[in-house]
């Protein structure tokens, strides 16, 4: 049987919980990427995010980025591997300790935002968030971009990789995605999408934006929360991959 994980970035409010979409969308997705207090989240909401992915039965992964608030950790910044690797230790530690608090453990590690794209293609910068997360602990799994240079990196210290794609981001023909700021960065047809996610889960493959067929190594699909129908998008994708006989599932650790 196939299997693929569904992840969601979760946890990306402040002070009271306000983040609506996330306890539902917990019901069809198979782990979760919990905001640190650098782009969004509190110590109030990563707690509260953190209890909810455990009663979910989720796997709990850090979501480290860059230190925006204002602009959500998606504008880039010059940043040295060093301030990399420190950001990003400091982050997982602060969000494994809730985790460890409630009498569980983390399962992964995923940047966020620019962080995460600035590292898909920085060796340096992918060396760098690498090495945190293996000093922290080297049994937890990297989510990152398939084809990455995080990817190809969190290998070279023999940590467990989730090469990652996107339900609702086009494609270059280098395999990197679409940066936000073109017109065609987001795909906003659910069918398109849906389409999308069965031709990374069925034939490790996805359509570029100039529409050639480039092979991808799908092992987790990120499914964005903030959007206004992201709940019954989640569950439209859970039922059309359950329906392929597709087991949703996230990573062993």
């Amino acid at each position: 049987m196939k299997v693929i994980d569904l992840n969601c970035d979760m946890g990306e409010a402040f002070g009271n919980y306000a983040m609506p979409n996330d306890e539902k969308l917990m019901d069809y997705i198979s782990s979760v990427n919990i905001a640190c207090g650098f782009h969004a989240g509190d110590p109030a909401v990563m707690q509260q995010t953190v209890n909810l992915a455990i009663k979910k039965g989720l796997s709990i992964g850090a979501h480290p980025g860059l230190p925006d608030l204002q602009g959500f950790g998606r504008r880039e910044m010059k940043i040295s591997p060093n301030d990399a690797y420190q950001l990003t230790l400091y982050q997982i530690g602060a969000l494994g300790g809730f985790v460890k608090a409630a009498g569980s453990r983390l399962h992964h590690v995923k940047a966020h935002g620019a962080l995460y794209n600035m590292a898909a293609k920085d060796a340096a910068l992918a060396k760098a968030i690498a090495q945190a997360v293996f000093d922290f602990d080297p049994g937890l799994i990297l989510y990152a971009l398939a084809g990455s240079k995080m990817i190809e990196e969190a290998e070279k210290l023999s940590i467990v990789t989730a090469s990652e794609v996107f339900a609702d981001r086009s494609y270059q023909d280098d395999g990197l995605l679409t940066p936000r700021s073109s017109d065609y960065a987001l795909i906003t047809n659910d069918e398109d999408a849906v389409n999308q996610v069965l031709g990374f889960a069925l034939k490790q493959k996805v359509k570029s934006v100039n529409g050639n067929h480039i092979a991808v190594k799908a092992e987790t699909v990120c499914l964005h929360g903030d959007g206004k129908h992201a709940v019954e998008f989640a569950k439209l994708i859970s039922e059309k991959l359950e329906k392929e006989g597709i087991m949703i599932k996230a990573p062993a650790i």
